[in-house]
């Protein structure tokens, strides 16, 4: 078996494959006061919950933008698992092309991300990332990377309107019974999700003009169910889908980890 590691700003989502299934799965909150044993004995606990015994996992393939994270999980992975590991850098084979100025600097799970649409779907395509931030990444049909856009994720917007006004609270993520809100809480929650809906749907348009009409839009991430259920802008849902990315580039580096 396969563990797949997603080390996010927010969240860390772990995965368990067996062949190309995807089985048990988790999201984490990311905690940066927490030292590899605590890492290492959480995700023991996991794996057991999981059904999976140390000596089953084949390897483990780890994807991170939080660089003061990502020693601490290599080590607990070391300590715990002594199994190959293969961490996602610029080193890597990943079977497309990034057509960006700096390839050094595009994001770990953007390229994942990159590689898993290719890989499954095909291009055109944006795929829309619904995390810490949220990206919208562009990727051709012959599997170039050709750069994407960054906006504020939706629990930042939330986090801020809250924090930089004096009067307005902290609200659930999640839809207001209609666009005009008749009290505060749902007049902040139409303007952060269906302001938000706007804001990924004008884009996706942007985008379509660039790469064209046959272009296919996937979203993902942690909110990707949410946003997903209240437009008809996207082609397909993988809310996994960097785990999924993750399991490709573990098969497509094999000699590296072998």
């Amino acid at each position: 078996m396969l563990l797949t590691i997603d080390i996010g700003n927010t969240n860390i989502t772990l995965g368990l494959y067996e062949g190309v299934k995807l089985g048990a799965r988790w999201r984490l909150a990311t905690d940066h006061e927490r030292m590899p044993d605590e890492y290492g004995i959480q995700i023991l606990g996991l794996l057991q919950h999981g059904g999976c015994s140390v000596a089953q996992l084949d390897g483990i393939s780890m994807a991170s933008v939080v660089p003061a994270l990502t020693s601490r999980l290599q080590q607990a992975c070391r300590w715990y698992f002594d199994r190959p590991l293969l961490t996602v850098d610029e080193t890597i084979h990943t079977g497309i092309t990034l057509l960006v100025d700096d390839p050094k600097t595009v994001g770990a799970d953007r390229i994942v991300d990159a590689v898993a649409v290719h890989k499954l779907y095909g291009g055109p395509a944006c795929v829309v990332d619904f995390g810490t931030a949220t990206t919208f990444d562009a990727i051709t049909a012959k599997g170039e990377y050709l750069g994407g856009a960054i906006a504020p994720g939706i629990g930042i917007s939330a986090e801020a309107l809250s924090s930089r006004t004096a009067k307005l609270p902290r609200v659930d993520l999640q839809m207001p019974p209609s666009v005009i809100g008749r009290n505060t809480v749902h007049g902040m929650q139409s303007g952060l999700m269906l302001g938000y809906i706007s804001l990924v749907e004008g884009m996706v348009k942007r985008f379509k003009a660039e790469l064209g009409p046959k272009m296919k839009v996937i979203a993902t991430g942690g909110l990707a169910e949410l946003v997903s259920e209240n437009t008809k802008v996207f082609d397909i849902l993988a809310p996994w889908l960097t785990l999924d990315g993750l399991r490709i580039l573990w098969e497509l580096n094999q000699e590296q980890h072998a």
